[in-house]
């Protein structure tokens, strides 16, 4: 599924400093600016599958969030959304973005919902031109977590985090996308897992969970009263977020646009790269033309 080498991804990205730790990010391209937030438990290396396609038409920024990835985790930071939003809003400022298209997956859909909920309130310090999201719990009331998932936010998650395998993730993944990753896929991904000690912060990272429920309001309300083009990119067979979450988002955002992606599971940018990214511009295509028609 994956191809390219952690160390070339790692070595053409770069760090910089959040709150005294240092955040992997990495930049290509020309064109409109492009943010891409990835999702849990895994990083930015997510989007390599669609990089070089994206990158041909857009300026394209992403970084592994704290906790995530090739990041700092530290093990006593208090992992909130708005934590990561904040994190997101300097990395675009530091690159001197003023306006920016936004693709999130999972965890960064919540993310993005922050961001958009800010923008709506003349809060955010760049402009959000569209937002895309990938497979995740837009509304709470629809998300299906795993069970390790409910397990690592229990009280014994911490024992759970310290028992995770590299044989466990992939059966994880098996039973959420639609395509078995291979060895080499799975070995890549537990390396960025548990790169600084990765799993010891995993129950806290986990809490996002209940925070989508302690904020639905504002996040669920951001969706509802915005301005900006939105677009739901959904893997029907996911079990987690897939057509059930279609249902919801077209009952609560009737304004937005929807692709289903039909045998696609958990991770579409990874199970089905191509058509994400068709359907990706073809709907910033429609929006710019439903804009310009005013």
């Amino acid at each position: 599924m994956l191809s390219q080498p952690l160390m070339d991804w790692q070595n053409t990205g770069d760090f910089f400093d959040y709150q005294q730790h240092r955040i992997f990010y990495k930049t290509s391209g020309a064109g409109s600016p492009l943010l891409l937030i990835h999702g849990f438990p895994s990083a930015s290396w997510d989007w390599q599958p669609m990089w070089a396609a994206l990158s041909a038409k857009f300026r394209l920024i992403t970084a592994d969030m704290l906790g995530f990835g090739l990041s700092d985790k530290p093990k006593y930071f208090d992992y909130t959304i708005a934590a990561q939003a904040d994190l997101y809003e300097m990395l675009l400022s530091i690159q001197g973005v003023e306006t920016a298209h936004i693709l999130a997956h999972d965890y960064g859909d919540t993310v993005a919902q922050e961001l958009l909920a800010r923008h709506n309130l003349g809060q955010l310090s760049f402009h959000i031109e569209s937002v895309t999201f990938l497979n995740g719990g837009l509304f709470p009331e629809t998300h299906r977590p795993l069970l390790v998932q409910k397990l690592l936010m229990s009280p014994v998650g911490g024992w759970i985090a310290r028992l995770m395998t590299k044989q466990k993730l992939m059966a994880n993944f098996q039973r959420i996308c639609s395509s078995k990753m291979t060895c080499d896929d799975i070995a890549l991904l537990w390396e960025l897992l548990t790169h600084h000690e990765g799993r010891a912060v995993m129950p806290k990272l986990i809490c996002y969970m209940k925070e989508r429920k302690q904020f639905r309001s504002r996040w669920v309300g951001a969706l509802q009263e915005t301005d900006v083009p939105l677009h739901l990119i959904d893997g029907l067979i996911d079990p987690i977020s897939g057509a059930h979450l279609v249902e919801r988002f077209r009952e609560l955002v009737p304004n937005g646009c929807v692709s289903e992606l039909a045998g696609i599971g958990h991770y579409p940018q990874v199970e089905a790269p191509e058509e994400v990214c068709q359907a990706f511009q073809s709907a910033l295509a429609e929006a710019a033309s439903l804009s310009t028609s005013k």
